[in-house]
């Protein structure tokens, strides 16, 4: 029996959960009726056709393909494989490079002719699915009905889609909010109030500045959200997915495209009040229209606790010093690191710690060197891994001549041999080319000599970024560390004592190839409030 592998997908979490049980029921027997043995089962569960990034079990069965795992794949379509032609395309040529043969109940043998051709049917129908959608919410809107999710302060009438009623508690709160902001409140303040009286959050698990104050041009968060003063805004921005990302980025329309309604059966609020915190709001807005603003210091927006993995912000200023502390402390009091840490000695550790790791050409060698090293090491994959492609191969060779002489004995049919024989053969190219790269030097990285000099400079200059505003004053040196710095994590240690620091980042634009550092617990001198 040759092994095969399933793969069920269904694509939201409103679908019904049995339907990979459901898929199975149809693929396993028409595999086994074909002469497969499923050897492995790959679910994703409400995932999106729609991109191949954030699924991950069809990334970990692309990956068992490449290994050797199994010699078949089968869906109950095409589209369960995905809707875009581009991730079919690349999926398609990495199974077939691995000797994995594509296939579905419906179409049998998925040939390139066939899944070139549905998926233009199947990314069109997802098109269709779109267009669809997006009518219905506009019908909804046009109704005076609610076309989005679950908003604070309202709950859904069961049986009548679109439509809202008031829960009064989580009204009182949503006045209580407009009323404190108003009368000067900041947003964190609002927060923090609410936690210490454990009032339930809308979503997270506590509540939080973003919350109440909201994106300023997705026009979230309380303070922005017009339905609290009777209307309903439909169309504002949507989403799109990054194709090189996978990720979904936020994109606005402008004002003439969006849709209003009526609903003063909803108003929580008059609009003298909103139009008040409107106002104020806009007052305390550093970056008016939404625009990017360039970080204020050296590591803004990089913090991190190391308690509890919440975003470190300003506390206070001491004698002239900006303090530090977790965020998720203030406004939750559900952190235990209530240490204060002044944010230039943070800063100080940071360039402390870059020049210790890689503060001199020799360092920087080194690393390069350690990492051409590991490279040539995974290369050449061990020789019991060398022995086990053969061996494979050998294994292959036999397979292929068993069919061939099953096609001249008259056992089976030429088209029958063909179902087995392709994917055969290019595995076991693909295995010989494997072996042909590991008995070869690994491609080894070099250093970039001005892009070395140029961080080498910066570096020295650093200590003169510390307590520097980059708003007004930006530098070189500043930028440099940001371009290599992903996140700083504080780790709390006892009272007195230096922190630790995590610096987690890549060396890209030295050595023109990104790779992950993190030195731990790197000393300094730094003092805490």
């Amino acid at each position: 029996m040759i092994p095969c592998a399933l793969y069920l997908r269904y694509s939201t979490d409103r679908q019904n959960e049995r339907s990979p049980e459901d898929q199975e029921a149809v693929c396993r027997p028409y595999m086994e009726r074909n002469g497969f043995t499923v050897a492995a089962v790959y679910v994703d569960r409400a995932k999106s056709g729609a991109t191949v990034r954030e699924r991950t079990d069809f990334q970990r069965m692309l990956a068992d393909a490449k290994a050797g795992r199994f010699k078949a794949v089968c869906a109950e379509t095409t589209s369960r494989y995905g809707r875009d032609e581009e991730d079919r395309a690349a999926a398609r040529k990495r199974l077939t490079f691995a000797g994995v043969t594509i296939m579905t109940p419906v179409d049998g043998v998925v040939t390139r002719m066939i899944d070139g051709i549905k998926a233009v049917m199947d990314a069109h129908q997802l098109e269709d699915t779109k267009v669809m959608i997006r009518r219905g919410m506009a019908g909804v809107t046009r109704d005076g009905r609610h076309a989005g999710g679950l908003i604070y302060g309202f709950r859904s009438v069961p049986g009548k889609a679109g439509e809202l009623e008031i829960v009064e508690a989580e009204a009182q709160i949503v006045c209580r909010i407009f009323r404190d902001y108003i009368a000067g409140h900041s947003p964190r303040a609002i927060a923090a109030a609410l936690n210490a009286e454990n009032i339930a959050a809308p979503r997270k698990e506590y509540w939080r500045a973003s919350t109440i104050n909201g994106h300023t041009k997705r026009k979230t968060g309380i303070l922005q959200n017009e339905i609290y003063c009777g209307r309903l805004i439909w169309n504002r921005c949507y989403r799109l997915r990054d194709p090189d990302t996978g990720k979904r980025v936020w994109c606005y329309r402008s004002e003439n495209e969006w849709q209003r309604a009526q609903a003063e059966h909803l108003r929580l609020v008059d609009d003298a009040t909103f139009d008040a915190a409107q106002r104020q709001r806009a007052a305390r807005t550093r970056v008016p229209g939404g625009f990017y603003a360039r970080p204020k210091r050296i590591l803004s927006g990089l913090l991190r606790c190391g308690c509890c993995g919440a975003g470190m912000s300003k506390k206070d200023i001491d004698h002239g010093r900006p303090r530090i502390v977790c965020t998720r402390m203030i406004e939750a009091h559900t952190c235990e690191n209530r240490r204060r840490y002044y944010l230039d000695e943070i800063e100080r550790l940071v360039v402390g710690g870059l020049r210790g790791e890689l503060g001199s050409p020799e360092a920087i060698a080194y690393f390069v060197r350690s990492y051409n090293e590991q490279r040539r090491r995974e290369a050449s994959g061990g020789r019991d891994q060398h022995e086990a492609k053969e061996a494979e191969i050998a294994a292959i060779d036999r397979q292929i001549d068993r069919a061939v002489r099953a096609i001249i004995d008259g056992r089976i049919t030429e088209v029958e041999a063909e179902v087995h024989l392709p994917g055969l053969r290019l595995r076991r190219a693909a295995l010989a080319k494997e072996l042909k790269a590991a008995d070869s030097p690994a491609a080894a990285i070099t250093l970039r000599p001005t892009a070395v000099e140029t961080y080498l400079r910066d570096l020295d200059r650093l200590d003169a970024a510390i307590n520097g505003d980059l708003a007004r004053d930006a530098s070189e040196a500043a930028i440099s560390l940001r371009s290599m710095v992903d996140s700083v994590t504080i780790v709390p240690t006892p009272a007195g004592t230096v922190p630790g620091i995590i610096v987690e980042g890549d060396l890209g634009f030295i050595v023109g190839n990104a790779r992950q550092w993190s030195p731990a617990a790197v000393g300094g001198n730094a003092g805490a409030g």
